[in-house]
This record gives structure tokens, C-alpha cells and sequence, in this order.
């Protein structure tokens, strides 16, 4: 007889802060336009005007009452808004990255022990921080701060952990605040529906039906033994996030090794024109993220896989770092042109990614000593 999974002991001695601006994109074009407001409006390059490409960066809230969210193609979008309601603006991550700077600005007036997760998201760890407020001060100032300096609204999530403070931080948007204590933490959770489960897509979903698990309390009363023989060690990390456990640390200044974007498909893509439309969404993405971080890559990496999950991947190193779209999808069409009999046997993931990153401060810099 196999002996327990059993989780590691509850730690709540921490102060964690999780902010995540609003539409922050969205936000930020509708600064000094408030004709804005009465519009869908939604940051990508209008498809109308781009052949049919391009993807959902992000969207107001008035556009995601009409269903549009992240990532979504935008051609996708433009059936769902009326167009007397609809306005596509084009993303501008010099204005993004500004005004990111001018809020991590204020988060290290409370501590310098911050996570960055995106320019318009972090983790700040104030249980040894620079003020001796409450935790619950020291949010709503920097919420309030936000707002008076720059006219832009964030929510927050405290907790013990960065799970719950994430978790915390997308309950009440927008201009949200929500605190969970330990004692409140697993009938916190519950009340969440499983698919809004911060890490749970259409794929774990799938997974956890079969073993009978349809919601957060199903989760919490799962034997972690029969969830790590199913699901590998994301089952033991669902259970320990299930039951208010994460004893990650938030770690300041983290380099991201790569960005990628994939997908499954069911049923398959079939067709080299459905392979290379969906590559040119990856493309748009992965270019848009490396813009947000002011980033460059010197590898194309693809991934792909057939309906009988064989999965390969494909990878280039490059003569100059690139971040444009065009390029990236270049790179990914030229690996896509060596595996042509995937596309023949149906392709049910397929995803492209950026790696070997380089700061494009740092180009600029090399290129300045000649």
C-alpha cells in the first residue's frame, strides 16, 4: 500500500501585496479622451485594415461586456461589437512602459522586494518593507496614489501567499480590494468557480472531470495521492493551491528566459492556411510581449504536435536579435516548411516562441561603441 502525498505545513507569517492595473493598455489610450468611454474600445491593430489579422491585447471594459477578452483573434472581435461602439487603436508599449515606470516608482517607496510579473502587474513581499502601516494601508495607498497621479485605476490582493494575493487581486475588478486571511483562505477559494481557478485551463479542466472533480471544494477533498498519479507534479501543485498553500518567494528582478504562445486544437488543423493564420497570431503576441518588456530575441523556437501527440520542435538561431512580428513569423514559417507532413496528419497543438533574450538597451548600447 502506497503511503500519503502529504503537504507541506502552512506558512502565513508573510504580508504579500498582488497589483494588477485595470485594461491597463485600454486605460492608458482612453487617458485624455473621454469620448473613449462610451466606446468598445479595444488595443490591436484593426483587422479591417490588416488583411483580417491581428490579436486582442487587451480590451476596456465596455468591449468585454460584449464577450472580447485577451488573446482573442480580432477578427473575432469586430462580429461581436457593434460598429457604431467599436474603436481598434494600435498598441503603443513606449507609452505602456512609461507609465509602468512611473507605478513601480511608487511600489518602491514600499519596498524593494517586488516581483514584476508584466508591465501592468507585481508582487511586492511588505512583510519587512520601508513603511510600518498595516498591509491593508499600504495597499490602498498605493491604489489611491496610482489613481491620483496618473489617472489610472489598479485592484489588489492581500494575502499570505502570492497564489491568494494573485487570486485576491482578480476577485472584484475593476478597482478592486480584497484581503484573505489564513483562517479564511480554503472557504475563500470555493467560492470560485473552477475554470476562474488561477492556473486551470481547458485542458486541467478535462483532466479533473475525469477524476470526478467539478469544483474548488471537489479539489480540496481529492486524495493529493490520486492527483499526482493522474496529473504529475500540476496535481500536487493544484492540491496545494486548493488548500491555501504557495510558499514561492517573490523574487526581485527575474529574468524571463523566453516568451511563447501555443494552443490545441480540437479537432485538428488541417490545412497549411489554418497552420500559418493561427502562426501569425503566436507571431503578434510573442512580438507584442517582447515590445512590453523592451526585449529582443536572438532564437525562433516552434512546436508542434499531430493527432497522435507526437510532438517535435524546431529551432533557429539568428544573425541580428529581432522583435517585429513580421520576423517572427518568417522565422516560424521557415520551421514550419520542415515539418510539412505534420499538417498532412493534423495538427493539434502547435505554439512559437522567442528565447535567448536580450535587453534592447543592451543593443543599443553594443551598437554605440562603433
Amino acid at each position: 500500500m502506497q503511503s500519503p502525498v502529504l503537504l507541506p505545513r502552512l506558512q502565513t507569517n508573510r504580508k504579500i501585496i498582488h497589483l494588477d492595473m485595470d485594461a491597463f493598455y485600454a486605460s492608458v489610450e482612453m487617458l485624455g479622451h473621454p469620448e473613449y468611454h462610451k466606446l468598445a474600445l479595444i488595443v490591436s491593430p484593426d483587422p479591417r485594415q490588416n488583411h483580417g489579422h491581428g490579436v486582442v491585447t487587451t480590451a476596456n471594459y465596455c468591449a468585454r461586456q460584449y464577450g472580447v477578452h485577451s488573446a482573442m483573434p480580432a477578427n473575432q472581435a469586430l462580429k461581436l461589437v457593434p460598429a457604431d461602439k467599436l474603436l481598434f487603436v494600435p498598441p503603443h508599449f513606449e507609452k505602456y512602459r512609461y507609465y509602468s515606470e512611473k507605478i513601480h516608482q511608487l511600489m518602491h517607496v514600499l519596498t524593494d522586494q517586488m516581483e514584476t510579473v508584466a508591465l501592468d502587474e507585481a508582487y511586492l513581499d511588505v512583510t519587512h518593507g520601508k513603511k510600518d502601516w498595516p498591509v491593508i494601508q499600504q495597499a490602498t495607498w498605493l491604489q489611491a496614489e496610482i489613481f491620483r497621479r496618473l489617472k489610472l485605476t489598479a485592484s489588489f490582493g492581500i494575502s499570505y501567499n502570492k497564489f491568494l494575493a494573485k487570486t485576491g487581486s482578480d476577485y472584484a475588478k475593476p478597482f478592486g480590494r480584497t484581503v484573505i486571511r489564513p483562517h479564511e483562505a480554503e472557504e475563500f477559494l470555493q467560492t470560485i468557480p473552477l475554470h476562474k481557478f488561477h492556473g486551470i485551463g481547458q485542458a486541467t479542466l478535462a483532466s479533473l472531470a475525469k477524476l470526478g472533480i467539478q469544483t474548488v471544494a471537489d479539489l480540496q477533498a481529492a486524495d493529493v495521492r490520486t492527483l499526482t498519479d493522474n496529473m504529475g507534479r500540476a496535481g500536487y501543485e493544484l492540491a496545494l493551491h486548493a488548500h491555501g498553500i504557495d510558499n514561492s518567494p517573490v523574487v526581485a528582478a527575474r529574468q524571463r528566459k523566453s516568451i511563447s504562445s501555443e494552443r490545441t486544437f480540437t479537432p485538428p488543423l488541417l490545412t497549411q492556411s489554418d497552420v500559418l493564420a493561427e502562426l501569425q497570431i503566436f507571431a503578434q503576441q510573442v512580438s507584442q510581449e517582447l515590445q512590453a518588456k523592451n526585449l529582443a530575441c536572438q532564437a525562433v523556437v516552434l512546436k508542434i504536435r499531430d493527432r497522435d501527440f507526437k510532438t517535435v520542435t524546431r529551432r533557429i538561431s539568428l544573425s541580428k536579435p529581432v522583435q517585429a512580428e513580421t520576423d517572427l513569423y518568417q522565422e516560424g514559417e521557415q520551421l514550419l516548411a520542415k515539418v510539412p507532413d505534420f499538417i498532412e496528419r493534423g495538427v493539434h497543438l502547435l505554439g512559437l516562441g522567442a528565447t535567448n533574450l536580450i535587453d534592447c538597451k543592451q543593443i543599443n548600447q553594443n551598437l554605440s561603441l562603433f
